[in-house]
C-alpha cells in the first residue's frame, strides 16, 4: 500500500464500517412507540398519536434524478468543485426561464430547433430518436438519430447551448437500453422518423411507457463489437458470430462478471452522489423548476390561441 493512499483508505474503510453498523442496527426489531406509550403512560395511550414517517426528504426527490440528471455533479473528487456547480445550477435555471426543455429519455422521439444563419428561415430543424444522452451541469448533451435519404444521420445538441430555440417531444418513451448506439448497424426502419411527425398528447400524471422493441443487427461488419455489451433491445445474433469469438465471449464473461459488484460498497460509493446531497441540491432548484415550467406552458398555450376574426 502506498503511503500516500493510506490516509484516503483508512477513511474509506471507516465509512464501510459505518455503513456496516447502520445495516446491522437496522435489522434489528426496534421496540414499538405504541407499547413504549402504554408504559410510560400506564397503560393509557387514548391521547397518544403515533406518527409514521416512511423516509426522509429524499423520498420527496427521487424522481428527479432521472428527470432532471444534468443537475447532479460528476461523481468523481478529481472533478468536484462546489462553486463552480452551484453557479452552473443559477445559469442553467436562467436558460431555463428562456427555452422549455422537457422530459424526455434515451428512446423518445424529440424535435430540436436551431438558429442558423445560413438557413431560409433563419433556423434549422431536427427530428430524431435519442440514442443518447450524458454529461452534467452546462456539459449535458443527447444525440438525435434520424434516415435522410436512405443515409443515417445523428447530430449531436449541447442541451443549454444558447443557440437552441425550442425543444419538443413527439414522443415520449423508453427503451429497454440506456444507449441507442446500436442502431446504427441496424436496418434504416428503425431510425427513419417523418419531419412532420406530430406530437402525442398524452396524460402527465400517467407513467413514462417503455418500448420493449427489440431490433435486428445487420450482417457483420459493425461498427462496435456489440457482443461485449450488455443488450436487451436486441435479437439474438449469436449465429454471426464465429466459433473462437463464442469461446473468447465465454472467457470475456468469466473474468468480467458484475455480480459481485453490488456488495462493493466502496465502488457504489465512488460512482454515485450521496442521497443527502441529491436532496440538497433538488431542494434547492425544485421550486424553481416547478415555477418555470408552469409559466412556459402557460405562455405556449397563449401563443398557440389565434383570435378569430370577423369574416365580412
Amino acid at each position: 500500500m502506498w503511503p500516500a493512499n493510506r490516509v484516503a483508505n483508512r477513511q474509506l474503510l471507516a465509512f464501510s464500517r459505518s455503513i456496516w453498523k447502520s445495516s446491522t442496527q437496522s435489522c434489528l426489531p426496534n421496540p414499538s412507540p405504541q407499547k413504549d406509550e402504554e408504559d410510560r403512560n400506564g397503560g393509557d395511550v387514548k391521547n397518544v398519536t403515533v406518527q409514521k414517517v416512511s423516509g426522509g426528504q429524499g423520498d420527496n426527490f427521487a424522481p428527479f434524478r432521472f428527470v432532471y440528471p444534468e443537475f447532479l455533479p460528476d461523481p468523481r473528487i478529481d472533478w468536484r468543485n462546489r462553486i463552480r456547480e452551484k453557479l452552473e445550477r443559477v445559469d442553467m435555471l436562467k436558460r431555463r426561464s428562456v427555452v422549455e426543455i422537457p422530459e424526455f429519455y434515451v428512446g423518445s422521439i424529440m424535435k430540436v430547433s436551431v438558429s442558423d444563419l445560413n438557413a431560409p428561415g433563419k433556423a434549422n430543424t431536427f427530428v430524431g430518436i435519442c440514442t443518447e444522452r450524458g454529461g452534467c451541469g452546462l456539459r449535458a448533451n443527447f444525440v438525435l438519430r434520424n434516415v435522410i435519404d436512405g443515409q443515417g444521420v445523428e447530430i449531436s445538441y449541447e442541451m443549454y447551448n444558447p443557440t437552441i430555440q425550442s425543444i419538443s417531444v413527439l414522443r415520449l418513451e423508453k427503451r429497454l437500453d440506456e444507449n441507442l448506439r446500436y442502431l446504427r448497424d441496424c436496418p434504416i426502419e428503425y431510425s427513419a422518423f417523418p419531419f412532420d411527425m406530430p406530437q402525442e398528447i398524452r396524460n402527465p400524471d400517467d407513467p413514462v411507457p417503455v418500448n420493449t422493441m427489440k431490433v435486428k443487427l445487420k450482417p457483420k461488419p459493425w461498427c462496435a463489437k456489440w457482443q461485449l455489451w450488455d443488450l436487451k433491445g436486441v435479437e439474438d445474433f449469436s449465429d454471426q458470430l464465429e466459433e473462437w469469438q463464442l469461446k473468447k465471449l465465454k472467457t470475456y464473461n468469466r473474468i468480467n462478471n458484475t455480480e459481485h459488484e453490488k456488495y462493493d460498497l466502496m465502488k457504489i460509493y465512488r460512482k454515485t452522489i450521496p442521497a443527502e446531497e441529491q436532496s440538497e441540491i433538488f431542494g434547492e432548484v425544485h421550486h424553481q423548476l416547478a415555477k418555470l415550467t408552469q409559466v412556459l406552458r402557460s405562455q405556449k398555450r397563449k401563443r398557440q390561441f389565434a383570435k378569430p376574426q370577423k369574416q365580412a
